[in-house]
């Protein structure tokens, strides 16, 4: 791309890397936020999504000279969705001052966190790419009215991490990320596990060039080989990853017949990715360290979109330079990663986290009941809060699905309930008081005798109504 003359406010087509081209706005960045060395680059607000990013000028061009030619390249409902989402803010900023902020999420509903890989800058054969670069959280913030203080907060909390936990992220600005792809290890992947999140993980790790043996109960995966026993998938393999449901389910794997720990053997490498508790996971790792084996625990924070589209959050512990190992595969599926020390702290803080989320999913459906029985719009409701400090993608979505009752499953009912039951219990531990989690636990019981458990954590909302 030709280098062009802009300044701030203008609006803009960004491109990073091999990804698609995304209408955005050049604004100031945070005052903590360092313009990248040694290159000439304007920061990007996109549009439709909650991005942020430093962008070379040469990746730029003016949004209204191009407008016609990207729209003819690039086709979708998301695509489309961002530039309505520009429309909107231009006629917004009809009349007024032109330093508006770009229209909050809400604007385009469902919106993902990153420009779709279907669309291409210019027509090319076809290549598998993601929806967004998974490296680039080091210059991406959550989109707020006020950024540099969420900015600050952020780095604030990293530095606490970083200094009593020795918590570290792999690091974005790497030659492979800035060029938008993944340099794959050259050692032998094996997975186990193909559910909701597993399937996305090991699709992702296949497009990035990964070679994936894997082993499920039930089902197979295009494009990987397929093992017959977990202790086979193991023995072949140099790091084996799995991924499945509960803490049970996560030591009949290691222990039962077949298992894991039969294919074990000194230099072997297991990675569970599993939410379980402390416990379970302690209790596995000295299992296989016993047999010469390294462990890494690596439990993610995130669903099955956010799977598929290689955007999860991974949280690790355990055996540092296993985790160093295993810095391409996170590459390939997460938009980040975390070290968090010892085995046992992943588990907690993923058990923290989706305590967290459970309770906040409990809350919404509270609310949107209360609305509508004191006859009240729900959609207001969503609308409004759409508009506030509450605004997330998370609240868009799962509202969503209770106004159009679709509760297809992107994160099960049964396990979040699970997490809060297991957070509960890590409460109790060390005499920690958590009752807004067992109140929130007591609605997601309900839920499940309702036949909720294989629905979205969303279907909560008909434990109000029923």
């Amino acid at each position: 791309m030709a280098a062009v003359s802009l300044r701030l406010g203008d609006l803009v087509w960004g491109k990073l890397g091999r990804y698609p081209p995304w209408p955005g706005k050049i604004v100031n960045p945070p005052k903590d936020l360092k313009k990248p060395r040694g290159k000439k680059c304007f920061f990007v607000k996109f549009f439709g999504t909650e991005d942020h990013a430093w962008i070379k000028v040469e990746q730029l061009k003016p949004y209204h000279a191009h407008k016609e030619e990207m729209i003819k390249i690039n086709k979708g409902k998301r695509f489309q969705q961002a530039v309505d989402a520009v429309e909107e803010f231009l006629r917004r900023a009809k009349g007024k001052d032109q330093d508006l902020t770009i229209p909050e999420s809400s604007t385009v509903k469902g919106m993902m966190a990153g420009p779709m890989a279907a669309f291409k800058w210019q027509p090319t054969a076809s290549e598998p790419v993601k929806d967004a670069d998974p490296h680039f959280h080091h210059f991406l913030l959550s989109q707020t009215e006020k950024p540099a203080v969420c900015y600050q907060a952020i780095t604030k909390k990293l530095k606490i991490c970083e200094e009593e936990t020795g918590s570290t992220s792999i690091q974005a600005a790497d030659s492979t990320a800035v060029n938008g792809s993944v340099t794959p290890t050259d050692k032998k992947i094996g997975f186990l596990g193909l559910g909701l999140m597993g399937s996305g993980i090991v699709s992702n790790l296949l497009k990035m060039g990964h070679t994936v043996t894997v082993w499920n109960r039930t089902a197979e995966k295009e494009g990987a080989r397929l093992g017959r026993t977990p202790a086979e998938v193991v023995s072949t393999c140099d790091i084996t990853f799995a991924c499945v449901s509960d803490p049970k389910a996560a030591k009949d794997l290691v222990l039962g017949p077949s298992g894991v720990l039969q294919g074990i053997r000194p230099g072997k490498c297991y990675v569970d990715m599993s939410t379980v508790d402390a416990d379970t996971v302690t209790e596995l790792a000295q299992v296989i360290v016993s047999r010469g084996g390294r462990f890494l625990e690596a439990p993610v924070s995130g669903n099955q979109q956010l799977s598929n589209d290689g955007m999860l959050v991974i949280l690790a512990a355990g055996d540092r330079g296993l985790y160093e190992d295993c810095s391409s595969c996170f590459q390939a599926m997460g938009k980040t990663s975390f070290f968090l020390g010892e085995v046992g702290n992943a588990a907690k803080m993923m058990l923290i986290v989706n305590m967290v989320q459970g309770s906040f999913m409990a809350t919404i459906a509270e609310g949107l009941t209360l609305a509508q029985v004191t006859g009240q719009s729900q959609q207001t409701l969503l609308d409004i809060l759409n508009q506030g400090q509450l605004a997330s993608i998370f609240l868009d979505q799962k509202c969503q699905n209770i106004l159009q009752g679709n509760f297809k499953p992107d994160f099960y009912l049964k396990y979040i309930q699970k997490d809060l039951r297991l957070a509960i219990a890590l409460g109790d531990a060390v005499n920690h008081p958590t009752p807004m989690a067992a109140a929130a636990n007591e609605v997601y019981k309900r839920a499940k005798a309702l036949d909720q458990s294989d629905n979205d954590m969303s279907a909560v909302y008909r434990a109000y109504i029923h």
